[in-house]
């Protein structure tokens, strides 16, 4: 298995001077374990630093290990948008047979239970050619394929209103099968502003008791870090402490499972070597209280994991650590912080009050019959009885 060093400066990715529409612009499909390579990470980040629309699960240091983890075997492929020698656009997609729970075959971007979000990496500018050349390729090469599954899609943004837009000028159907919307943290407010403007005054105040109460426990501290210093320590004290908890009891805590374990590992690495890891921590006596993993994607940021030690769950330690995980609002380059909690998380819907709205779409692809079929299978699936 190549191995990665860490990257000081990457390759500049350099928009050619034609517009897209005159490149030469195709969908090849690769075997990921092809990028297995420095030189083809080297591109991959390349591309991530001119993309459309930023998304972290979808980058090299974390698809990676997450394939490693996941698909040994090279089952999933990277359909990739090549132009002029460049990588414009990646995608990771699979052939499944069934659809939640049921028997039916299709191609689908390619997630597990850590990925939050499915987004595709592509360069500014080349959205709509994304989408053309992908619906192309999938319509050439449908095997038994229904229709292309796109999970944990965003339901705004350029790459959205580039999927609309080329479904459009094809005549090709598409349906949105299921919308669930998300916490998100935009404001222009600074921290103590939003508090006061999410929270109620009684709440404020409970969190303000809290706060004093726990440090009558111990010395408490917040501490920010960023970078590789002292990581694997504290990538230590965070799958302990979620073990510690309710998920270790469940059996669902990273370090219940090796892959999930080395997954994160691998990519708070990877993330760090790349500045693109925020590491927040509450400490009661230099002992970890709650924690949290953020990463950074500009103008972005996602809230990737957090534990906290439900010994101390008297005092809210996880609402006290969202609390001081405001200051996003006014880091520099962050615009919006995406919290990939599930819909109507009861604690982070609280304290953030924007929404995301994330969606599952079906697009027809192939010839004519099968595109009959995907009319019959939307119309039951989207229908009143069929629907989400």
């Amino acid at each position: 298995m190549a191995s990665l060093a860490p990257l000081e400066l990457l390759p500049s990715w350099q928009l050619p001077e034609a517009t897209p529409c005159s490149l030469r612009i195709a969908i090849a499909e690769r075997d990921w374990r092809d990028f297995d390579d420095p030189a083809e990470i080297a591109r991959w980040d390349a591309l991530t630093q001119w993309a459309a629309e930023p998304n972290p699960f979808h980058e090299s240091w974390y698809l990676l290990p997450a394939l490693r983890a996941f698909d040994p075997g090279g089952a999933v492929k990277l359909l990739c948008l090549e132009t002029e020698g460049q990588l414009a656009g990646i995608l990771p997609t699979a052939r499944v047979a069934r659809y939640y729970g049921h028997p039916i075959p299709h191609l689908a971007n390619w997630l597990h239970g850590n990925a939050f979000l499915g987004t595709p990496l592509v360069a500014q500018g080349f959205e709509r050619a994304f989408w053309r050349e992908l619906f192309a390729w999938s319509d050439a090469r449908p095997g038994g394929a229904l229709f292309l599954h796109l999970a944990r899609m965003p339901a705004e943004g350029p790459l959205h209103d580039a999927l609309l837009e080329v479904l459009a000028e094809q005549g090709r159907q598409g349906a949105t099968v299921h919308r669930e919307e998300r916490a998100l943290l935009r404001s222009a407010l600074d921290p103590e502003a939003y508090l006061e403007d999410s929270l109620s005054g009684k709440k404020r105040k409970e969190l303000r008791r809290q706060h004093r109460r726990l440090a009558e426990e111990g010395a408490l501290a917040v501490e920010r870090s960023e970078g590789s210093e002292a990581l694997e320590a504290w990538t230590d004290e965070f799958l302990a402490l979620e073990r510690a908890g309710w998920k270790g009891e469940q059996g669902s805590a990273l370090a219940c499972e090796p892959r999930t374990e080395a997954l994160l590992r691998e990519a708070l690495a990877g993330a760090a070597r790349r500045g693109r890891l925020e590491r927040l921590a509450i400490r009661l006596d230099d002992r970890p209280l709650a924690m949290l993993a953020s990463f950074l994607a500009p103008p972005g940021a996602f809230s990737f994991k957090t534990a906290f030690d439900e010994r101390f769950a008297r005092f809210s330690p996880g609402v006290l650590l969202q609390r001081e995980n405001l200051a996003m609002l006014a880091r520099p380059g962050i615009e919006w912080t995406d919290s990939c909690a599930a819909m109507d998380h009861p604690m982070i819907d609280h304290f953030w009050r924007q929404r995301r709205t994330v969606a599952r779409h079906n697009v027809a692809i192939g010839g004519k019959a099968r595109r009959l079929l995907f009319r019959a299978l939307a119309a039951r699936e989207t229908g009143p009885k069929g629907s989400e």
